[in-house]
């Protein structure tokens, strides 16, 4: 993806308070993400209509979207397509790009998770040596809790939308019952959900471990305690690709560089949609090659 690409998906990320409230106020914001927008869908429009032209069928996600249907028989139109693959994109890009920073951060600023991570990679090896597969990624479990913690701390969407199709009743740990009704949308504060103090203790400390064997503090605290992928029957399903994206990622530069973080740890950019990191996150390294025992 070019960098004229990436910086449409950049602006379309655009936020702002103003914009939650009023998405269609004409602020300098809200004018930028509706800019890269229709520059976005002027691209992907050129690449269906060449397709289509040209007769070319391919196997990939977006020949599916152009082939589907609704359930009425319609197909989907050059909009509707467009709009969900910018969605894919979006959702594939920015969550996990924004995670691996804040995963580097964190760990490379706790020493002691750090060299966790670096000895896992070494078991690794050691068991693996250079054929770092699936099953290798499946068992770097202090890794995973290092990203985990990551996307608890500064999760990439910090509420999540559902409307009631019938309605019912909440009760809260206190006991008060809140009556939700009909046809009424529901906004989940992940962002909160995953700080709790009833859930998670010290929930504003960088703990990995508490989502390890004795602690799973995630578990303990009851259904839905860790939402940053939502939960339920519409669970993200990119969930474990973006585990495994991460994993690759850090994996391969904890196993060949020794890295140090030299600019201050990042703050979080609020003018995003997620929780990415404000600015540039500095580090420096050098080669290696790591020693398997």
């Amino acid at each position: 993806m070019n960098s004229s690409r990436c910086s449409c998906l950049s602006q379309v990320g655009s936020y702002s308070d103003m914009s939650f409230l009023f998405p269609y106020i004409p602020t300098p914001t809200n004018r930028r993400r509706d800019k890269a927008h229709i520059r976005l869908k002027e691209i992907f429009t050129t690449t269906i209509r060449s397709r289509r032209s040209s007769g070319r069928v391919q196997e990939d996600a977006l020949q599916r979207l152009m082939n589907s249907k609704y359930k009425d028989g319609r197909s989907a139109s050059e909009a509707e397509i467009c709009g969900m693959i910018i969605a894919l994109i979006f959702a594939g890009k920015h969550p996990s790009s924004s995670t691996s920073i804040w995963t580097g951060a964190f760990m490379l600023s706790n020493t002691k998770f750090l060299i966790a991570a670096v000895e896992e990679q070494k078991h690794i090896i050691s068991k693996y040596k250079n054929q770092i597969g699936y099953d290798a990624f499946s068992e770097m479990d202090t890794l995973h809790r290092c990203i985990k913690e990551a996307l608890r701390m500064h999760t990439p969407a910090q509420m999540l939308a559902r409307k009631a199709h019938k309605k019912f009743k909440v009760q809260t740990k206190e006991g008060k019952e809140y009556d939700i009704p009909e046809g009424h949308n529901i906004v989940i504060p992940t962002a909160l959900n995953n700080k709790l103090a009833h859930v998670y203790n010290d929930p504003h400390a960088y703990d990995p471990d508490r989502f390890g064997p004795g602690r799973e503090e995630d578990k303990v605290g009851g259904k839905y305690s860790f939402t940053t992928f939502g939960g339920g029957r519409h669970v993200c399903s990119g969930m474990a690709l973006a585990y495994l994206q991460i994993k690759v990622i850090w994996s391969h530069l904890l196993r060949n560089f020794e890295l140090k973080l030299i600019s201050p740890f990042p703050k979080v950019d609020v003018s995003k949609v997620g929780q990415e990191p404000k600015g540039k996150v500095m580090i420096s390294y050098n080669r290696r090659q790591l020693q398997c025992y």
